[in-house]
């Protein structure tokens, strides 16, 4: 099926659902499903070309706490407050990412730079608590108990924000496939390939990786923000840290990292596999032996970890690779009967 068809059909299905009456608890996964494909969307922008980051935990962080502080502390709205995190989150990656492409650093070491400011950032939150709630969390003001346009606050009718959830999802696909369609594309695959055979034909190495970057961070802490302000909550661990930078690696690399819905089924898989894994286990130790338990909330990473080591043997170009590949086998003997 065409890749342009099955995203309108999808679309179309989703758009529908709240009109035939979808429960609450269904329709919440769904928006937070959305959300988190925009997220994984934006770091497969980057990723796809060898830049793999293992920090946008960082930025997912840096959109939902100073869009939060911002309206707590400063009363500003997040109309405004987003836009200012989006400028903080893009500042940030140009003070990674420039020294890093500036001066060759590569593959593995970048990975670990990266993943390093994703560290950095979870500690200064839980640094500052007093400011930010530490490890314990924090909450946007609630404006009033209604609705409220100006502080992005839909606390009684998920299906507002569901829309909007749906617009931002379909958004990161159309910045994936703007992405794809552009001279960008072209020239980060040759980087990808030989970063001295294309700085010789005249790519600027250092401002193509740089522009790309920044482009997925932004998207990445505006997919942050827009979590803060539909949970009303943030906590390191929910937005920010090794462990989320390591979920959306592990969502885009299951969902497919070539395709523009494979960070849709990666999050698809990942969100419903949490779910239910904190329904079956919650938050009690699993006990291997009598000896040797694992912290509940540990349970999602080391599935998580051993279903990336599978998938990378076994599936390399993820669930929606190995569809498109399969059906394109499929169809070569019937194109080639015909050619006959």
């Amino acid at each position: 099926m065409n890749s342009n068809l099955t995203i309108g059909v999808i679309a179309a299905i989703l758009l529908s659902l709240p009109l035939i009456g979808v429960d609450s608890y269904p329709l919440h996964l769904i928006i937070v499903i959305l959300i988190w494909s925009f997220a994984y969307t934006g770091w497969s922008v980057m990723g796809r070309f060898g830049l793999v980051s293992l920090g946008h935990g960082a930025f997912m962080a840096i959109g939902g706490y100073v869009t939060a502080l911002l309206w707590n502390y400063a009363g500003l709205s997040p109309w405004i407050g987003i836009p200012v995190a989006l400028l903080c989150a893009g500042v940030a990656a140009v003070i990674i990412g420039y020294p890093c492409f500036r001066f060759r650093i590569v593959g593995h070491y970048f990975a670990l730079v990266t993943l390093a400011l994703s560290e950095v950032v979870r500690q200064v939150i839980i640094a500052t608590r007093d400011v930010t709630g530490g490890s314990l969390g924090y909450t946007p003001e609630r404006h009033g108990e209604g609705w409220s346009i100006v502080a992005l606050q839909f606390p009684d009718d998920r299906t507002v924000f569901y829309y909007i959830a749906l617009g931002i999802w379909m958004a990161g696909i159309v910045i994936w496939r703007l992405v794809d369609r552009s001279m960008a594309r072209y020239a980060l695959e040759a980087i990808s390939e030989d970063e001295d055979a294309s700085a010789a034909v005249g790519v600027q190495v250092t401002r193509e990786k740089l522009k790309v970057t920044v482009l997925s961070a932004v998207m990445t802490a505006f997919a942050g923000a827009m979590y803060c302000q539909y949970q009303l909550f943030i906590s390191p661990d929910t937005i920010g840290g090794v462990g989320i930078s390591l979920q959306i690696v592990f969502a885009v690399v299951v969902g497919g990292i070539y395709n523009a819905l494979g960070p849709t089924i990666g999050a698809v898989i990942t969100l419903l596999l949490a779910e239910v894994l904190r329904i079956w286990i919650g938050t009690e130790a699993l006990c291997v032996t009598d000896t040797i338990c694992l912290n509940g909330a540990g349970v999602p990473l080391l599935v998580y970890g051993v279903m990336l080591v599978l998938f990378i043997i076994f599936l390399p170009k993820g669930i929606v690779g190995a569809i498109t590949d399969r059906m394109q086998r499929r169809d070569l003997p019937a194109s080639e009967a015909r050619q006959g």
